[in-house]
């Protein structure tokens, strides 16, 4: 029994190693190369990790249902690590719910996902995505590991 497991050991140290090694290697060609080896699809996007939700549009507006200098904050807080991005994805779907002026649920759901962005990207306007989707009247707001940024050499 004792063999087992001294094998598991020994494959784990060898993998350590391969790994260590592989350092040298730029880490996104690294990943895809993995991810192509485990038949899995090689995406560039980021990857998600959490998403907070803004509740309370009334219909037809983009107004903000809250105060903006909470969600200013939070997103200081995320956005201080740089290797995250955040993607605010707006969101209009029910009957009635369009835009006063165009009649359209999607331009809506742009205008919500602006109303948040404006708040969030003055602190770093480069990691903030706006994208839309159908649903109820809501912004999603993902947090997203976009990986480690560009070294520059001195």
């Amino acid at each position: 029994m004792w063999l087992v497991t001294l094998a598991d050991l020994a494959l784990l140290l060898v993998g350590f190693f391969v790994l260590l090694q592989s350092s040298r290697i730029e880490p996104a060609s690294l990943a895809r190369s993995l991810r192509t080896g485990f038949a899995g699809p090689v995406v560039d996007a980021p990857m998600a990790v959490a998403a907070t939700r803004i509740d309370g549009f009334a219909p037809r507006s983009a107004a903000l249902p809250h105060d903006p200098a909470t969600l200013a904050g939070w997103a200081r807080t995320q956005l201080a690590d740089p290797r995250v991005t955040l993607t605010v994805t707006g969101a209009a779907g029910q009957a009635g719910d369009v835009d006063p002026v165009t009649g359209s649920a999607t331009l809506l759901a742009t205008d919500r996902a602006r109303a948040v962005a404006a708040v969030i990207a003055p602190i770093a306007p480069a990691r903030v995505l706006i994208a839309t989707t159908a649903g109820p009247p809501a912004v999603t707001v993902t947090l997203a590991f976009a990986g480690e940024p560009p070294r520059t050499r001195p």
